[in-house]
């Protein structure tokens, strides 16, 4: 999300998009069911603004969650509407680059991810509706999201992978 905010021209606020990426899946863990119901009360308890609250439950937009709920909190923000876009998407790819040899995004081409995208049985759990959904939110083609979210991962990687060994 800060890689997004930088390349938007939104580098001021580039930790406000950080935070709300660390937080979007908050509740995802303890209460899968509710995602996106129970984030609210989370956050409130731990004093986070309502406008992080906002962007939070807004990824979850239109899907429908376990319990029979479907999120009617609407991406307003440029940055709610990358998260909303953007975090289904990550899944996919992170799966692709565990299929590489390098298990790495680094190395991978936008040619090889559309190609694991169009393949329904691929990482069938990641739902490209959302993400097509995400791409016409934005008003960006499906290729201008995929190209933008890998750049993002491979500059991201390595820093993401040193954070989870510690």
């Amino acid at each position: 999300m800060k890689w997004y905010a930088k390349e938007l021209g939104y580098g001021d606020e580039e930790n406000h998009w950080g935070i709300v990426g660390l937080l979007h899946d908050i509740d995802f863990e303890q209460y899968p069911d509710e995602h996106c119901i129970k984030a609210p009360e989370l956050l409130k308890e731990g004093g986070v603004g309502e406008d992080i609250i906002h962007a939070v439950c807004s990824h979850g937009y239109g899907i429908t969650v376990g319990c029979g709920v479907t999120i009617d909190v609407e991406p307003i923000h440029e940055m709610e509407k990358v998260l909303f876009a953007a975090d289904e998407l990550t899944g996919l790819i992170w799966a692709a680059a565990l299929m590489r040899p390098s298990k790495s995004t680094k190395d991978m081409e936008l040619k090889s991810l559309k190609k694991k995208y169009k393949s329904k049985g691929f990482a069938a759990g990641c739902s490209r509706d959302v993400i097509e959904r995400g791409a016409q939110q934005l008003g960006w083609e499906l290729d201008k999201l995929l190209s933008m979210t890998l750049e993002a991962m491979k500059a991201t990687e390595d820093q993401i992978c040193a954070l989870m060994e510690k």
